[in-house]
């Protein structure tokens, strides 16, 4: 099994990464913003994917996309092929897309939306932590993506202010702040707090809205 930054030379699987990610959706039950295979391969082309391979074999894939002149950055489309799941392969990919995304875009702060507890996971190990809908980019076109999900009538009745996904973000100046205090919390005194926060946030949005 091999992880490598995918290149032109590897347009011959979009269509069978576009059906995968479709079909699992499908299988789980919840939304997915949909994309083509020229999408897919518009992706390769740029050097903004990953692609798991075993031989000749599609096994995963994840890409990047740039938002709000690439100050947000996010990891989509993460899959992993069902002949190839429960291995740990999806943490492997996740992690090798996230640090070439910190590679190429080093100042961006990398988010993503999802519905999927293994995915928060594993973005909570990567450093993610999990925010609320108005801490994302506000670029139309990022929330334009999510048109072709079952979902998306959710996400505009609350005016784009939560949905079924959960929002999550890895941003380099809070790491950096974390690293230079002297207090540490643990793992999950960090997510505990962060939480509350956005329950907290989103029952005073309601409040006011009540009022």
């Amino acid at each position: 099994m091999k992880i490598v930054i995918a290149n032109k030379s590897h347009a011959q699987y979009a269509e069978i990464i576009c059906t995968t990610i479709e079909e699992s959706a499908k299988v789980r039950g919840t939304g997915i913003a949909r994309r083509t295979p020229v999408y897919i391969i518009g992706k390769m082309e740029k050097g903004n994917a990953v692609i798991a391979l075993d031989g000749e074999k599609f096994a995963g894939f994840c890409y990047i996309e740039t938002w709000s002149h690439e100050r947000y950055v996010a990891n989509s489309g993460l899959i992993v092929h069902p002949d190839f799941r429960n291995q740990g392969l999806a943490k492997d990919i996740k992690e090798v897309v996230f640090n070439h995304s910190r590679k190429m875009y080093p100042n961006a702060k990398i988010f993503g939306i999802t519905t999927g507890l293994a995915v928060m996971k594993i973005n909570y190990e990567l450093g993610y932590q999990p925010v609320t809908f108005s801490e994302l980019t506000d670029d139309d076109a990022f929330w334009k993506g999510c048109q072709t999900c079952k979902n998306y009538d959710i996400l505009t009745r609350t005016e784009r202010n939560m949905c079924l996904c959960t929002g999550m973000m890895y941003d380099p100046e809070r790491k950096k702040d974390a690293k230079k205090g002297d207090k540490k919390e643990s793992l999950n005194d960090k997510a505990f707090k962060r939480l509350k926060n956005i329950k907290q946030t989103l029952f005073y949005k309601k409040e006011k809205n009540g009022n």
